[in-house]
Order: C-alpha cells, then sequence, then structure tokens
C-alpha cells in the first residue's frame, strides 16, 4: 500500500512501474468522459508516461492526482503500487 498523499518525485516512478507492467483500469466515468473529448486508452497512457504532475486533492475517500500535458488532464487514483484507477479524463481545449 502506498502511504499518501505523494509527491511528484513519487508518483512518476509508480505511474511509468503500473503503465509497464501494472494494472491500469478506468471508471465508467472516465470513459464517458473520454468518448466526449475522443480520447482513446493510448492518449491517456501517453499523458500518465510523459506527462507533469499538476497536484492532488483528498475526494470521495482517496487521493486524486492530476497529471497533464498541453493538451490533456488525467485524473487517478492510486489503489496500490501497481494498480492505478483512471477516474477522468478530458482534452483542453
Amino acid at each position: 500500500m502506498v502511504d499518501e498523499p505523494i509527491d511528484e518525485s513519487q508518483l512518476r516512478p509508480i505511474l511509468r512501474k503500473v503503465l509497464e507492467t501494472g494494472e491500469l483500469s478506468f471508471t465508467c466515468h472516465a470513459f464517458e468522459e473520454m468518448e466526449k473529448d475522443e480520447l482513446v486508452e493510448q492518449d491517456i497512457r501517453n499523458c500518465l508516461w510523459a506527462g507533469r504532475f499538476d497536484g492532488c486533492d483528498f475526494e470521495r475517500g482517496s487521493w486524486r492526482y492530476r497529471v497533464r500535458t498541453g493538451w490533456i488532464v488525467v485524473v487517478v487514483a492510486l489503489r496500490s503500487e501497481a494498480q492505478i484507477v483512471v477516474v477522468t479524463a478530458w482534452r483542453e481545449r
């Protein structure tokens, strides 16, 4: 289990490890928002791999971490060092 909240120096290695060998799952809400903005799973993976940490908030019982690139924002929750849930994502206009 991860001792939260974590900072950017801890988040990046966890994200990359999950993307390489762990479990990345999506909420129904994330899929709905992705569809609205014509985002696909690979867009989300790319954002999580190369994006920058943009803060975190405690919401609905868990820490939510924002990661962004120039055009995409992804919000994730950590379940463990091997499992991440994409809570929502959107394309910035």
